[in-house]
C-alpha cells in the first residue's frame, strides 16, 4: 500500500463535458500517468468513467462492463493465478467495453464483442499508432493490442505483461 498512489486526473467524458477521475497508480509511475492523460485531455480522447475498482466491490468483470477505466485491483492475471500488474498498480484499462480482451472465443467483457472489428471508429476505442498509444509509449508502457498470444486492447503496462 506504501507503493500506490491516488491520482485525481481530468478527462474528457463521452457526453463531451470535463470530467475528473480517479485511479490508484504504483508511485513510482504518478508523474508518467499524469503526463500520459495530460495528452489524453488535450486530445479530447474521450473515458466513459474513471472510478477506483472500489465502486465495483473490486470485481474486474464488473468494471469492464460498465466501461470504466482503472488501473489498481489486487487480482490474478486473466485465466491464470499469478497477480496481476493491475495488483501492482503498474497496469490501466483504458474503457474496456470498447477495448476487449479477447483469447481465442473469450471476449471479456461480453459485450466487448461488439468491438471486436477494430476498423471501426467508436467514441473511446484505442487504434494502433493513435494518441493514446504513443502517450503511453512515450512513456515506456506497452499496449497489450500489440500481443500476439492474445489482444488485451484495454490494457497498458509499464513490464509489458
Amino acid at each position: 500500500m506504501a507503493d500506490l498512489r491516488i491520482l485525481t486526473l481530468t478527462h474528457w467524458g463521452y457526453d463531451g463535458k470535463v470530467r475528473n477521475g480517479q485511479l490508484v497508480v504504483a508511485k513510482a509511475h504518478v508523474d508518467a500517468i499524469s503526463r500520459i492523460f495530460k495528452s489524453l485531455y488535450a486530445e479530447q480522447f474521450p473515458i466513459e468513467r474513471m472510478e477506483l475498482v472500489d465502486e465495483y466491490g473490486g470485481d474486474d468483470n464488473a468494471s469492464m462492463a460498465a466501461n470504466n477505466t482503472s488501473a489498481f485491483n489486487c487480482r490474478t492475471v486473466t485465466g491464470g493465478s499469478s497477480y496481476s500488474e493491475h495488483s501492482y498498480g503498474r497496469a490501466i484499462d483504458i474503457n474496456p467495453l470498447v477495448n476487449p480482451y479477447v483469447k481465442g472465443s473469450t471476449v471479456l467483457p461480453p459485450a466487448g464483442a461488439a468491438y471486436l472489428d477494430r476498423s471501426q471508429n467508436v467514441a473511446g476505442m484505442v487504434h494502433s499508432g493513435d494518441e493514446v498509444v504513443k502517450a503511453f509509449a512515450r512513456e515506456g508502457w506497452v499496449w497489450g493490442g500489440t500481443w500476439t498470444s492474445l489482444k488485451d486492447y484495454q490494457h497498458f503496462s509499464s513490464t509489458g505483461n
